[in-house]
């Protein structure tokens, strides 16, 4: 690798105070690119403030704020220190959607570092035009505004790379394991990822089909269990994938089932779809049901071998712009 290669991890950022849940919520609700509504400023300002004091509540729960800054930043010193030796020499920068450090803030970071180029890794693994798309969205106008000679690199997806399903799928055994083995064909797996409005996958959004075969890559490796795909954090007045995961969990406890392991698959880091979703709301919801061993896997958040997958990816990344680059110059 040459000198002056920067990587970003892209993120949707969270807000990190109780005070920053209003403002973190106005500006979600006010992009298009996430939730499309009509008179869109005015419906934003009002889905905020109704919603902010049981979001504001829910982040109490959890701690007072979202953790996912300090946790991708983590994630950053951790990549770096792999990258570094392999000629990553402009660092490792956090680039937050909606929240800081904001694009703009860590394309300057990268530029003082030295960097003349920067693979955009989305921690998304499933590439949707709502997260990995806005977010790339967002840093291309950043470089246009500021920094129009350095040249990105964009990592669209990773839904199966086999790095990754290989750390998932470790996650899913070891959480597995701690059942005893005579219980363990009784246990249903539930995949939970955050839910799309549907009218994004009819207009072709290739996100359902890559989270199917993330699921579909960790059920290669673990084996046959009993296993559901299901949709958490939908919210507001438009149709969304399903079935919900709270729906999945009701119908399998009236099935009789009592032992549930929850994935969430399509988030790397804890933040507040799995601190407070999953690990309060769901937790609650299947033991008023009568489920009586109630898991989730543990996020992946600075795993070693999930630090390792990342670092794979983006090599790959730059291995193939360096074979574009030979295929260019024999032209």
């Amino acid at each position: 690798m040459s000198r002056g290669t920067a990587v970003l991890l892209l993120n949707l950022g969270g807000p990190a105070t109780l005070e920053e849940v209003h403002p973190f919520l106005l500006r979600l609700f006010s992009d298009p690119e996430i939730l499309r509504l009509p008179l869109q400023p005015v419906a934003a300002r009002l889905l905020a403030a109704v919603r902010a004091p049981r979001v504001r509540a829910n982040y109490r729960a959890i701690g007072g704020g979202s953790p996912l800054l300090r946790i991708t930043r983590a994630q950053a010193r951790a990549l770096e220190e792999r990258l570094r030796p392999r000629g990553v020499t402009a660092g490792v920068h956090a680039a937050m959607r909606y929240g800081e450090p904001s694009s703009a803030r860590a394309l300057a970071a990268a530029r003082a570092a030295g960097a003349r180029r920067a693979v955009a890794l989305p921690l998304y693994p499933q590439f949707s035009d709502a997260t990995t798309g806005s977010s790339l969205r967002d840093l291309e106008r950043a470089r246009d505004a500021a920094a129009p000679d350095l040249e990105i690199l964009p990592v669209r997806s990773w839904a199966d790379h086999p790095a990754y399903l290989d750390v998932l799928a470790r996650r899913v055994g070891e959480a597995l394991e701690a059942w005893p083995r005579a219980e363990r064909a009784g246990v249903e797996v539930i995949f939970s990822a955050h839910a799309l409005p549907r009218r994004m996958i009819e207009r072709g959004d290739p996100y359902l089909e890559e989270t199917r075969r993330t699921v579909a890559g960790v059920l290669q490796r673990v084996g046959p269990v009993s296993h559901h795909l299901a949709f958490q954090s939908r919210s507001g007045p438009v149709r969304w994938l399903g079935p919900g995961t709270d729906q999945t969990i009701r119908r399998l406890a009236a099935q009789g089932a009592r032992s549930l392991l929850l994935v969430p698959v399509s988030f790397v880091s804890d933040h507040i779809e799995t601190l407070y979703e999953v690990d309060i709301l769901y937790r609650d919801l299947a033991r008023s049901l009568g489920v009586t061993t109630y898991r989730r896997t543990a996020s992946l958040n600075t795993d070693p071998d999930f630090i390792k997958a990342l670092a794979r990816i983006v090599e790959e990344r730059l291995a193939r712009e360096r074979g574009v680059s030979r295929a260019q110059a024999d032209l």
